[in-house]
Protein backbone atom coordinates (compact mmCIF):
# COMPACT_ATOMS: atom_id res chain seq x y z
CA UNK A 1 0.00 0.00 0.00
CA UNK A 2 1.19 3.37 -0.47
CA UNK A 3 2.88 5.65 2.49
CA UNK A 4 1.61 8.46 2.87
CA UNK A 5 2.85 11.84 5.07
CA UNK A 6 0.21 13.88 6.45
CA UNK A 7 1.24 17.65 7.84
CA UNK A 8 -0.91 19.57 10.09
CA UNK A 9 -0.67 23.07 10.86
CA UNK A 10 -1.97 23.28 14.25
CA UNK A 11 -1.30 26.96 13.87
CA UNK A 12 0.00 29.52 11.16
CA UNK A 13 0.40 32.58 13.78
CA UNK A 14 3.68 33.92 14.83
CA UNK A 15 5.56 37.08 16.56
CA UNK A 16 3.97 38.83 19.58
CA UNK A 17 1.07 40.21 18.84
CA UNK A 18 0.00 37.38 16.97
CA UNK A 19 0.61 34.90 19.55
CA UNK A 20 -0.80 37.38 22.42
CA UNK A 21 -3.85 38.14 20.70
CA UNK A 22 -4.28 34.68 19.10
CA UNK A 23 -4.80 36.41 16.21
CA UNK A 24 -3.79 33.01 14.30
CA UNK A 25 -3.57 29.89 16.39
CA UNK A 26 0.23 28.91 17.65
CA UNK A 27 0.64 25.10 18.05
CA UNK A 28 3.03 24.24 15.22
CA UNK A 29 3.04 21.81 12.85
CA UNK A 30 2.43 18.15 12.86
CA UNK A 31 4.34 15.44 10.71
CA UNK A 32 2.82 12.01 10.35
CA UNK A 33 4.39 9.48 8.76
CA UNK A 34 6.10 6.60 10.01
CA UNK A 35 7.23 8.62 12.77
CA UNK A 36 5.26 11.62 14.03
CA UNK A 37 7.16 14.67 14.38
CA UNK A 38 5.68 18.05 16.42
CA UNK A 39 7.78 21.05 14.94
CA UNK A 40 7.96 24.53 17.24
CA UNK A 41 5.00 23.89 19.36
CA UNK A 42 3.83 27.31 20.61
CA UNK A 43 1.00 28.07 23.03
CA UNK A 44 -2.26 26.48 22.86
CA UNK A 45 -0.17 23.33 20.72
CA UNK A 46 -1.81 20.76 22.85
CA UNK A 47 -5.30 22.14 23.09
CA UNK A 48 -4.99 22.53 19.23
CA UNK A 49 -3.67 18.67 18.76
CA UNK A 50 -6.76 17.45 21.10
CA UNK A 51 -9.35 19.60 18.77
CA UNK A 52 -8.43 17.49 15.70
CA UNK A 53 -8.14 14.28 17.59
CA UNK A 54 -4.51 14.07 17.21
CA UNK A 55 -3.19 12.06 20.23
CA UNK A 56 0.19 14.15 21.93
CA UNK A 57 1.08 10.41 23.63
CA UNK A 58 1.56 9.21 20.09
CA UNK A 59 4.92 11.81 19.07
CA UNK A 60 7.78 10.36 18.65
CA UNK A 61 10.34 13.67 18.51
CA UNK A 62 9.75 17.49 19.46
CA UNK A 63 11.82 19.64 17.33
CA UNK A 64 12.53 23.18 18.43
CA UNK A 65 14.33 25.85 16.38
CA UNK A 66 15.13 28.73 18.81
CA UNK A 67 14.06 30.29 21.79
CA UNK A 68 11.23 32.35 21.40
CA UNK A 69 7.85 31.61 23.36
CA UNK A 70 6.19 31.49 19.79
CA UNK A 71 8.27 28.45 19.33
CA UNK A 72 8.54 26.52 22.61
CA UNK A 73 5.82 27.25 25.08
CA UNK A 74 4.11 24.09 25.36
CA UNK A 75 6.96 21.73 25.09
CA UNK A 76 7.26 20.84 28.38
CA UNK A 77 3.65 19.30 28.77
CA UNK A 78 4.09 17.73 25.26
CA UNK A 79 7.48 16.14 26.55
CA UNK A 80 5.49 14.66 29.30
CA UNK A 81 2.99 13.10 26.65
CA UNK A 82 5.55 11.85 24.63
CA UNK A 83 6.95 10.09 27.45
CA UNK A 84 3.34 9.05 29.11
CA UNK A 85 3.38 11.22 31.92
CA UNK A 86 6.63 11.09 32.62
CA UNK A 87 6.70 7.08 33.29
CA UNK A 88 8.45 5.86 30.21
CA UNK A 89 11.98 6.78 28.54
CA UNK A 90 11.31 7.58 25.45
CA UNK A 91 11.10 9.77 22.27
CA UNK A 92 13.54 12.27 20.74
CA UNK A 93 13.96 15.83 21.55
CA UNK A 94 16.22 17.81 19.34
CA UNK A 95 16.50 22.09 19.69
CA UNK A 96 19.01 24.69 19.54
CA UNK A 97 21.51 25.06 22.02
CA UNK A 98 19.34 28.14 23.47
CA UNK A 99 16.12 26.14 24.40
CA UNK A 100 18.50 23.29 26.15
CA UNK A 101 21.57 24.74 27.51
CA UNK A 102 20.42 28.88 27.01
CA UNK A 103 22.32 31.05 24.63
CA UNK A 104 23.04 34.58 25.87
CA UNK A 105 20.02 35.86 26.98
CA UNK A 106 17.51 33.01 25.53
CA UNK A 107 16.87 30.41 27.37
CA UNK A 108 17.02 27.62 28.65
CA UNK A 109 13.32 26.63 28.05
CA UNK A 110 13.09 23.49 29.42
CA UNK A 111 13.54 22.61 33.18
CA UNK A 112 16.29 19.83 34.12
CA UNK A 113 13.37 17.47 35.27
CA UNK A 114 11.88 17.30 31.84
CA UNK A 115 15.37 17.21 29.96
CA UNK A 116 15.31 13.79 31.74
CA UNK A 117 12.42 12.30 30.56
CA UNK A 118 13.05 11.40 26.51
CA UNK A 119 15.26 8.78 25.88
CA UNK A 120 17.53 11.25 23.53
CA UNK A 121 17.94 14.92 24.06
CA UNK A 122 20.23 16.81 21.01
CA UNK A 123 21.31 20.32 20.80
CA UNK A 124 20.98 20.80 17.08
CA UNK A 125 23.77 23.21 15.12
CA UNK A 126 23.54 23.52 11.74
CA UNK A 127 24.10 20.54 9.31
CA UNK A 128 23.93 17.94 12.80
CA UNK A 129 21.36 15.31 11.49
CA UNK A 130 20.16 12.56 13.87
CA UNK A 131 18.22 9.40 12.16
CA UNK A 132 14.81 8.33 13.62
CA UNK A 133 14.19 5.42 11.18
CA UNK A 134 12.61 5.52 8.32
CA UNK A 135 13.24 9.40 8.81
CA UNK A 136 16.41 11.55 8.96
CA UNK A 137 16.30 15.20 10.49
CA UNK A 138 19.05 17.45 9.47
CA UNK A 139 19.29 20.97 10.74
CA UNK A 140 19.92 23.47 9.08
CA UNK A 141 21.37 27.53 9.48
CA UNK A 142 19.09 30.27 10.37
CA UNK A 143 20.60 34.25 10.75
CA UNK A 144 18.31 35.25 14.11
CA UNK A 145 18.34 37.38 17.31
CA UNK A 146 18.80 33.89 18.61
CA UNK A 147 21.88 33.40 16.93
CA UNK A 148 21.55 29.77 18.05
CA UNK A 149 18.49 29.57 15.91
CA UNK A 150 18.24 26.44 13.55
CA UNK A 151 15.81 25.05 10.61
CA UNK A 152 15.00 21.40 10.14
CA UNK A 153 14.95 19.80 6.75
CA UNK A 154 13.26 15.98 6.99
CA UNK A 155 13.65 13.25 4.52
CA UNK A 156 10.32 11.80 4.80
CA UNK A 157 9.19 8.63 2.85
CA UNK A 158 7.41 10.86 0.16
CA UNK A 159 10.75 13.33 -0.30
CA UNK A 160 11.98 16.09 2.08
CA UNK A 161 10.20 18.70 3.89
CA UNK A 162 12.17 21.98 4.79
CA UNK A 163 11.31 24.29 7.38
CA UNK A 164 12.60 27.31 7.77
CA UNK A 165 11.82 29.16 10.78
CA UNK A 166 12.28 32.82 11.64
CA UNK A 167 15.49 34.07 9.91
CA UNK A 168 17.14 36.81 7.72
CA UNK A 169 17.93 35.22 4.18
CA UNK A 170 20.82 34.43 4.17
CA UNK A 171 22.74 32.33 1.17
CA UNK A 172 23.64 29.63 3.71
CA UNK A 173 19.86 29.28 4.44
CA UNK A 174 19.38 29.02 0.64
CA UNK A 175 21.55 26.36 0.00
CA UNK A 176 20.51 24.16 2.67
CA UNK A 177 16.98 24.00 1.46
CA UNK A 178 18.07 22.59 -1.77
CA UNK A 179 16.12 19.85 -4.07
CA UNK A 180 13.36 19.88 -1.32
CA UNK A 181 9.99 18.79 -2.23
CA UNK A 182 8.10 21.28 0.28
CA UNK A 183 8.92 24.03 1.48
CA UNK A 184 7.68 25.43 4.53
CA UNK A 185 8.60 28.73 5.50
CA UNK A 186 8.14 31.15 8.63
CA UNK A 187 6.94 34.88 6.98
CA UNK A 188 6.22 37.39 9.72
CA UNK A 189 5.83 41.06 7.88
CA UNK A 190 4.49 41.36 4.58
CA UNK A 191 5.46 43.21 1.22
CA UNK A 192 7.24 46.06 1.55
CA UNK A 193 7.53 46.21 5.81
CA UNK A 194 10.86 43.80 6.17
CA UNK A 195 12.74 43.93 9.86
CA UNK A 196 15.93 42.29 10.89
CA UNK A 197 15.71 38.44 11.39
CA UNK A 198 13.22 37.59 9.96
CA UNK A 199 11.44 37.09 6.39
CA UNK A 200 9.10 39.43 4.74
CA UNK A 201 7.14 38.23 1.47
CA UNK A 202 9.49 39.49 -0.58
CA UNK A 203 12.41 37.40 0.93
CA UNK A 204 9.67 34.12 0.81
CA UNK A 205 9.77 34.85 -2.67
CA UNK A 206 13.65 34.98 -3.46
CA UNK A 207 13.94 31.64 -1.81
CA UNK A 208 11.06 30.00 -3.41
CA UNK A 209 12.35 31.21 -6.46
CA UNK A 210 15.52 30.04 -6.02
CA UNK A 211 14.79 26.67 -4.53
CA UNK A 212 11.56 25.81 -6.48
CA UNK A 213 10.08 23.07 -4.82
CA UNK A 214 7.08 21.11 -5.57
CA UNK A 215 5.49 22.75 -3.46
CA UNK A 216 5.64 26.24 -1.17
CA UNK A 217 3.89 27.47 2.13
CA UNK A 218 4.24 30.12 3.76
CA UNK A 219 3.26 30.44 7.84
CA UNK A 220 3.98 31.79 11.14
CA UNK A 221 2.50 35.31 10.57
CA UNK A 222 2.67 38.25 12.05
CA UNK A 223 -0.47 40.30 12.65
CA UNK A 224 0.93 43.10 9.74
CA UNK A 225 0.24 39.85 7.03
CA UNK A 226 -2.43 38.84 8.34
CA UNK A 227 -3.97 42.24 7.90
CA UNK A 228 -2.46 42.79 5.08
CA UNK A 229 -4.26 39.04 4.05
CA UNK A 230 -1.43 36.06 4.08
CA UNK A 231 -3.04 35.10 0.71
CA UNK A 232 -2.76 38.23 -1.06
CA UNK A 233 1.24 37.45 -0.06
CA UNK A 234 1.24 34.04 -1.44
CA UNK A 235 -0.38 35.05 -4.70
CA UNK A 236 2.57 37.58 -5.03
CA UNK A 237 5.14 35.30 -4.40
CA UNK A 238 3.70 32.65 -6.74
CA UNK A 239 3.66 35.06 -9.39
CA UNK A 240 7.23 35.68 -9.22
CA UNK A 241 8.74 32.60 -8.24
CA UNK A 242 6.09 30.53 -10.66
CA UNK A 243 6.11 28.18 -7.59
CA UNK A 244 2.81 27.19 -6.31
CA UNK A 245 2.25 28.63 -3.01
CA UNK A 246 -0.14 28.43 -0.36
CA UNK A 247 -0.66 30.69 2.29
CA UNK A 248 -1.25 28.31 5.70
CA UNK A 249 -4.52 28.24 6.88
CA UNK A 250 -5.10 26.86 11.07
CA UNK A 251 -5.58 23.43 10.61
CA UNK A 252 -4.60 22.66 7.09
CA UNK A 253 -3.51 19.53 6.11
CA UNK A 254 -0.90 18.40 3.18
CA UNK A 255 -1.18 14.87 2.39
CA UNK A 256 1.99 13.94 0.29
CA UNK A 257 2.18 10.89 -1.70
CA UNK A 258 4.84 9.85 -3.96
CA UNK A 259 3.35 12.18 -7.20
CA UNK A 260 0.60 13.81 -5.60
CA UNK A 261 0.80 16.56 -2.67
CA UNK A 262 -3.40 17.39 -2.04
CA UNK A 263 -4.25 20.41 0.35
CA UNK A 264 -7.06 19.71 2.89
CA UNK A 265 -8.74 21.37 5.95
CA UNK A 266 -8.55 18.76 9.19
CA UNK A 267 -11.57 18.14 10.57
CA UNK A 268 -12.11 19.09 14.32
CA UNK A 269 -13.25 16.26 15.91
CA UNK A 270 -14.36 16.01 19.76
CA UNK A 271 -11.05 14.57 21.65
CA UNK A 272 -11.65 11.56 23.27
CA UNK A 273 -11.48 11.77 26.58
Amino acid sequence: METMVRITFLGTGGGRFATIYQARATGGIYIEDQRNLHIDPGPGALVRMRSVGIDPLATDAILISHCHPDHYLDAEILIEAMTEGGTRKQGVLLASLSVIEGNGDFGPAISKYHLSKPKVVKIMQPFNKIGLKPLEIFATPSAHSDTSSIGFRIQTTAGIVSYVSDTQLVEQVIKAHKNCRVLIACVTRPLGQRIPHHLSTEDAGYLIEKLRPELAVITHFGMRVIQENPETQAKWIEERSGVKTVAARDFMTLELKKDSIAIADRIKQTPEK
